[in-house]
């Protein structure tokens, strides 16, 4: 792959150049500014214990639905509201610090880690043409939710019992009424503890420039990977387009959706639970500092893209007049 690369730079400067202006835009135009203030502030909360203090907010919804502690409820939201990869980093230094322990940390890497609501409104959707907003957000967001709860009851509900034994104690006992724990009681002795408010500032902002960084060389490279199907594919028509702006699709989802526009929406919609090989790498550069298994987090999101393929085929036999409006 290398040596193929290398001659595709060589032989095709021109497209190749294109290819990495459009990484390179896409993470200056569109991913600095939307992930770096959340990644530095996230970053903050998580330094100086905060976390709890925030999720108490969404806690009376979230706290009897999924039975998890206030930690992993902040997780949620910043996975959910946020998009690729902060629901990854964040769960991953929730976990750094003893804030989560191993077994939560992989039940909600495995459905919150998503594209963004903002993006997904501003950009998905109108790129594709569609004009209703409920269905897709349901598809997008609501199904990655079900299945997390699906996951709490069936695959992790052994492990997660015994986590928090509290919620199945009777309503007027006294370990119910202080389910809601202090972060003191929360934090281990790998917890970090900055020395002042700048401290924590410095490191907050050295920590999210250096992650952003590494999203967008992997934002170049995986468009420029797109050299192998441009060059020495033919196009072939798929779903209304042709299979090289599909598998541009898959490789990196933002310059896929913007080549594809609305020639297939279904193929699209089908691809951004998974996110593109991009946002898997994007993913695992933000766990690879802990032992977080990568290997299932993708059997997860592959499973969500078959839940959603299921989803859209009901959706399409049911309302045939309204799909893919």
């Amino acid at each position: 792959m290398f040596l193929l690369l290398t001659g595709l730079l060589l032989t095709y400067p021109i497209e190749s150049l294109a290819f990495s202006l459009t990484g390179l835009q896409l993470w200056f135009n569109k991913m600095i500014p939307s992930l770096l203030p959340f990644m530095i502030l996230s970053g903050m909360m998580v330094r100086l214990n905060l976390t709890e203090y925030f999720a108490k907010i969404l806690s009376p919804f979230l706290t009897p639905l999924l039975r998890i502690r206030l930690n992993g409820i902040y997780a949620i939201v910043i996975g959910f509201l946020c998009g690729f990869p902060m629901g990854a980093k964040t769960i991953a230094e929730l976990y750094s610090c003893g804030k989560l322990t191993k077994k939560e940390a992989s039940f909600l890497l495995a459905f919150c880690n998503n594209i963004g609501p903002v993006y997904f409104i501003s950009f998905v959707l109108p790129t594709l043409g569609l004009k209703r907003k409920v269905p897709y957000l349901f598809g997008m967001y609501g199904l990655p939710l079900l299945y997390g709860i699906f996951l709490r009851y069936t695959l992790y509900r052994k492990e997660l019992d015994a986590l928090y034994p509290k919620f199945y104690a009777a309503q007027d006992s006294p370990r119910m009424k202080t389910s809601i724990l202090s972060a003191a009681e929360y934090s281990s002795n790998n917890a970090i503890r900055p020395v002042s408010l700048l401290d924590t500032l410095d490191d907050a902002i050295l920590s999210g420039l250096y992650s952003i960084s590494k999203l967008g060389g992997y934002m170049i490279l995986f468009n420029l990977l797109n050299l192998v199907p441009e060059i020495l594919l033919q196009p072939v028509p798929v779903a209304g387009t042709d299979s090289a702006g599909l598998i541009n699709c898959l490789l990196e989802i933002t310059s896929g959706i913007s080549r594809m526009g609305n020639t297939a929406p279904l193929a699209v919609l089908l691809l951004l639970p998974f996110g593109g090989f991009s946002c898997t790498a994007q993913t695992y550069s933000m766990i690879k500092e802990t032992d977080l298994p990568l290997r299932s987090y993708i059997l997860h999101k592959l499973a969500l893209s078959i839940i959603n393929f299921a989803y859209y085929g009901l959706f399409s036999l049911l309302f045939p007049s309204s799909f893919l409006l």
